[in-house]
């Protein structure tokens, strides 16, 4: 088993945590279902590229998500110890599954607004809280590193404007049940760089030191400008997917992670460090387009790094 990751909290430092989801956030809603192979091949691509934190599977119903079906076969094909691979549980059936494999890492979901949480995972937003907190100890007790996203941080696809209070409250409950880091994610792309700063502090604010983490979608094409904002803000761990691939199958039109080779580009030319291959992003970007069987929307892959090399 990979050792734990160190918790990051903010600091001076000009370095970035990159964590990869395309094997799971990036594949989870996609029309093509690559084969278990395929996946592995992808995660040990991201791992030669450098990256050392990976969302890989989903122990989630694969009625309802047919793409992570293969969760345990995924976990059990990649390099053992190479990166800290992490898997999504939304409740205690979930973490039961995930337990019985290698995988480092947990990740769970909270809906900030009831409506998407109930369409998310049937249950309103203070029963997926009531989750974390019955999954949260059980993980600590089993050496799991364990996070959780805060989902529609920016906003709801079906209630509109989230008020800041409300990211607050959710965060500051989190944070009391004494989970190891908490992302803000903005699920439909809506974020733009003030709100970003703003949520941030305000999440900051009632968490009591507990590491944050940001996720971004570009369905507005607002995702890099709201990540180097993040980064201002001092979130120093930001996920990112291959491609840009990705989307949530219960949020309408919400397409489109961040490109992992196009943050690392924009960061990179920032001044900040990675500690990532950018050339081989672009290549396994490239591989992965052709697997997909279609082009993907990572501009950088197709540009190419500048200088050119």
């Amino acid at each position: 088993m990979t050792a734990t990751p160190t918790a990051t909290v903010p600091t001076s430092a000009e370095t970035v945590t990159i964590v990869e989801v395309s094997p799971r956030d990036g594949l989870q809603n996609d029309p093509a279902v690559l084969s278990t192979g395929q996946k592995v091949e992808l995660v040990d691509r991201c791992v030669n590229a450098g990256v050392r934190r990976i969302e890989i599977a989903s122990f989630v119903n694969p009625t309802r998500v047919p793409q992570m079906a293969d969760a345990e076969a995924v976990i059990a094909g990649v390099t053992p110890a190479a990166a800290s691979y992490i898997g999504l549980v939304l409740n205690e059936r979930g973490f039961d599954r995930a337990r019985n494999t290698s995988v480092d890492e947990l990740n769970l979901v909270v809906m900030v607004t009831d409506e998407f949480s109930q369409r998310n995972q049937g249950m309103p937003t203070q029963r997926a809280i009531d989750t974390v907190a019955a999954v949260a100890p059980r993980a600590r007790a089993a050496g799991l590193f364990t996070s959780v996203t805060m989902s529609a941080s920016f906003g709801c696809p079906y209630s509109g404007e989230v008020p800041l209070s409300r990211v607050a409250e959710v965060a500051a409950q989190l944070a009391a049940i004494g989970v190891d880091e908490i992302a803000i994610a903005d699920t439909i792309g809506v974020a733009v760089p003030r709100d970003v700063r703003r949520r941030v502090a305000a999440v900051r604010e009632v968490v009591a030191g507990t590491p944050l983490r940001a996720h971004f979608h570009n369905t507005r094409n607002t995702g890099y400008a709201s990540a180097l904002a993040a980064y201002e803000a001092g979130i120093d761990v930001l996920d990112s997917s291959l491609g840009g691939i990705g989307g949530c199958p219960f949020a309408p039109k919400a397409t489109g992670n961040i490109a992992t080779e196009d943050l690392v580009f924009a960061l990179e030319r920032s001044g900040v460090h990675t500690g990532l291959d950018l050339d081989a992003l672009c290549q396994t970007a490239e591989w992965l387009s052709e697997q997909l069987g279609r082009p993907t929307p990572g501009l950088v892959q197709k540009a190419g790094p500048f200088p050119p090399r």
